[in-house]
């Protein structure tokens, strides 16, 4: 469990978060400070879509921007590479770079990392959570849904690499991925209390998976606003009418 800004992530009722995908600087600040009005729980800036992320300053003016306007929201910064379904496409030496400037603006309170992307994840793990900044592990298959041993061994790695909170999404062929998928998670969750899980299939047959996390342990589900960064992302307003009529049925 982890709380952050007086929201607990980990536990109970799965936060809700939105990507802003826009492309321009202007459209990005506009969405994430609609959203601080919102009733979302994490604002997920996808800098990769940003057209400019290579200049650095025009970043960390973002950062700067919104940042008096985020002091009830997580937010969540990620650069999603090509290989892992995203727009980036940069040297190891520009996506240190990009991270680093997370961390160090005082402004991010998540960052994703592509786990096994990373040469020496762990080692980067420890120096940007010395700076103070908590990190989700992640892994992405746009493909399949891996056996369930495999799946088992990715999160178990993340985990034991140090992550604050682990992430796994799988592309489903048929509904018994989808329930492996599910039965992976809540076997995850209930080995290792201590570390959260984000897991979700892809696509229409995978749109459950987003919606009952409470039930198997998975405590972040992702919903579209302007624009969705996954398949199978649904509405936000709809996301949230669901999610808040689950919890308050398993509450009884």
């Amino acid at each position: 469990m982890i709380v952050i800004k007086g929201k607990t992530v980990g536990t109970g009722k799965p936060c809700v978060c939105v990507p802003v995908l826009g492309r321009e600087k202007k459209e990005i600040i506009e969405e994430i400070l609609e959203l601080t009005k919102r009733p979302v729980d994490i604002i997920e800036w996808r800098v990769d879509a940003f057209l400019e992320c290579l200049n650095f300053n025009e970043v960390r003016d973002i950062l700067q921007t919104v940042a008096p306007h985020l002091s009830e929201k997580i937010f969540l910064y990620t650069f999603r590479t090509k290989l892992q379904g995203g727009y980036g496409d940069v040297t190891s030496e520009q996506l240190n770079d990009i991270h680093d400037i997370a961390a160090e603006s005082g402004v991010v309170d998540l960052l994703d990392l592509e786990f096994f992307a990373e040469e020496f994840p762990i080692i980067k793990i420890l120096k940007l959570q010395e700076k103070g900044i908590k990190i989700v592990a992640s892994h992405h298959d746009f493909e399949e849904t891996p056996e369930r041993d495999v799946m088992k061994m990715l999160l178990e790695r993340m985990c034991t690499g140090n992550a604050d909170i682990v992430k796994i999404a799988v592309m489903p062929k048929d509904t018994d991925d989808v329930l492996r998928l599910l039965s992976v998670t809540s076997e995850f969750h209930r080995e290792n209390p201590d570390t959260p899980i984000i897991s979700m299939s892809m696509g229409k047959l995978g749109m459950i998976s987003r919606l009952g996390g409470e039930t198997f342990g998975s405590c972040v589900t992702f919903a579209a606003n302007k624009e969705s960064s996954a398949p199978g992302q649904m509405n936000m307003e709809k996301v949230i009418d669901i999610i808040d009529f689950l919890h308050g049925n398993i509450e009884e």
